[in-house]
């Protein structure tokens, strides 16, 4: 994606449909807003957070301006967890998530931290055991479509701002509901559509004037944080997602708009 692209398509936004649905083709998919082969998602995918792994969590305290702390505590307030539970962390990057997962669990308890991408999951570990944090912590590396986990395992299963990437979104979420327990839960944490028009232009312009030249001056990366402000638009929005949820079988669905619909806390329970 070159920069001479990123205005021409910042002022086409409103006329780039917001999509639940793989390309049109059953062979090939998104990557922001390129149409490319299934099979190559994986790996593109996979070198932009190879490329922005060391930086992840500088460029999450800029970018958001510290509020994704404030997104992911109200999702564990959110969560119900308690000592005992069983987590999976999916997409769970560098361990935001985990770290307050594994103090409320107790030794009796665990969480699992899972992400696809190896250098995310080395930099969460790493963090996670400078901080102290090893005694109820399991770290694997998992394709959120085919996760490696018995059925009815986890009493809670988070996905935070990592559904986006998935290649088969209605894949994963049957997967997370096959390991999820009987009363289990899942919680998405993700981008989602902003409720009014005028936060929705401003946040536009953010994400592709301001956003790539962070990336570019900070991750030395402004081609990543270009697909990722892309991957949020062409993800399903709040209603979208909660369909697709009910029809991989969660029910009692619901979403919580969080900074007027720049992210959305979706859950859902297995009954």
């Amino acid at each position: 994606m070159s920069p001479t692209d990123q205005n021409s398509q910042a002022s086409d936004l409103s006329t780039t449909p917001q999509t639940s649905v793989e390309a049109d083709n059953e062979s090939t998919t998104h990557f922001g807003y390129k149409t490319i082969e299934k099979d190559d998602k994986i790996s593109m995918v996979a070198g932009v957070f190879h490329s922005v792994a060391k930086q992840y969590d500088v460029m999450n305290d800029l970018m958001s301006f510290g509020i994704h702390r404030l997104w992911k505590r109200f999702t564990i307030d959110a969560s119900g967890v308690r000592p005992g539970n069983k987590v999976l962390d999916l997409a769970g990057g560098t361990g935001d998530l985990t770290a307050k997962f594994s103090k409320l669990v107790g030794r009796e308890g665990k969480v699992i931290l899972a992400d696809i991408n190896s250098s995310m999951l080395n930099v969460g570990r790493d963090k996670l055991r400078d901080k102290g944090l090893v005694q109820n912590i399991e770290y694997v590396q998992a394709n959120a479509e085919y996760l490696p986990f018995e059925e009815n395992t986890f009493d809670i299963v988070t996905i935070a701002f990592g559904l986006r990437n998935v290649t088969d979104k209605d894949k994963a979420l049957r997967s997370i509901y096959s390991v999820l327990k009987p009363g289990g839960r899942l919680l998405v944490l993700e981008f989602s559509k902003p409720e009014h028009e005028l936060l929705n232009k401003a946040y536009d312009f953010y994400s592709f004037n301001i956003l790539p030249k962070m990336g570019e001056l900070v991750a030395k990366d402004g081609e990543s944080y270009q697909y990722l402000a892309e991957s949020i638009r062409m993800h399903p929005d709040q209603e979208t997602l909660k369909d697709m949820m009910e029809k991989a079988g969660f029910e009692q669905t619901s979403f919580k708009n969080l900074t007027g619909g720049v992210v959305a806390l979706h859950k859902g329970y297995k009954f």
